[in-house]
């Protein structure tokens, strides 16, 4: 079962019912949303990774999502609020799938993997490989770091960011992310090494705010982990 149907399940609607992330007329909404969201999607047809239009366009399908339609059925129309944020999360997924399929797509995938984390892990690390894969900057792979670690899932952050990340290319973002995920994992001593590595990249301002904040802590850290002398 996917994601998809999981979400849709819990909903208590079938596939072929569901109008979420459909915009719909009602008599509360304002004529500016349309164009709004009209001009949220045109925003990301040519660029698939604006954030900021993502989130404001993720805003107007929730709501759409989640508010009451004079042709709404009896059971979407007495879902408690938990069954509607599960609907709202249903049509941001729609929503990022929508844009998924550009190639040259990396936030709509990270989107994707934070909806279905908890309930899909391995789809989940799937599709933040393939969203580090498609950016060259490493701020999709910061991202999908950044939801392994609030996961809790440092494990698989490291795999992740040993597998896709480029010291010299990527943000230093990316290295703080994989960084705090060794130390969280009692590995300060390969925290210093990719804390070395990010010497040399370009962004010098960047670099100083990782060293700032992890060289004490893996110096402790690595204090602590060293065998008592008797």
């Amino acid at each position: 079962m996917t994601i998809v149907d999981r979400l849709r399940s819990l909903i208590g609607r079938k596939a072929s019912a569901s109008k979420v992330g459909v915009r719909r007329q009602t008599s509360g909404e304002r004529r500016g949303d349309s164009a709004h969201e009209d001009a949220l999607r045109a925003m990301l047809s040519d660029n698939p990774n604006n954030a900021q239009a993502f989130r404001d366009l993720a805003e107007i399908v929730r709501r759409h999502a989640t508010a009451p339609h004079n042709d709404e059925d009896p059971l979407s129309a007495s879902l408690d609020p938990t069954a509607r944020a599960r609907q709202a999360d249903l049509a941001v997924w729609a929503l990022a799938e929508e844009f998924s399929g550009n190639p040259k797509a990396w936030y709509p995938l990270v989107e994707l993997a934070r909806l279905s984390i908890e309930n899909d892990h391995d789809g989940a690390i799937r599709r933040l490989a393939t969203a580090a894969e498609r950016d060259s900057t490493g701020e999709a792979l910061a991202e999908g770091l950044a939801i392994l670690r609030e996961a809790n899932l440092n494990g698989e952050a490291i795999g992740l960011g040993i597998a896709q990340w480029r010291p010299l290319e990527h943000t230093p973002r990316a290295a703080s992310h994989l960084i705090g995920a060794m130390l969280d994992s009692g590995r300060p001593s390969d925290a210093r090494r990719y804390l070395e590595a990010i010497k040399t990249h370009s962004d010098t301002k960047a670099v100083a705010a990782v060293k700032a904040e992890f060289a004490d802590k893996i110096s402790r850290a690595e204090s602590s982990s060293l065998p008592e002398r008797h």
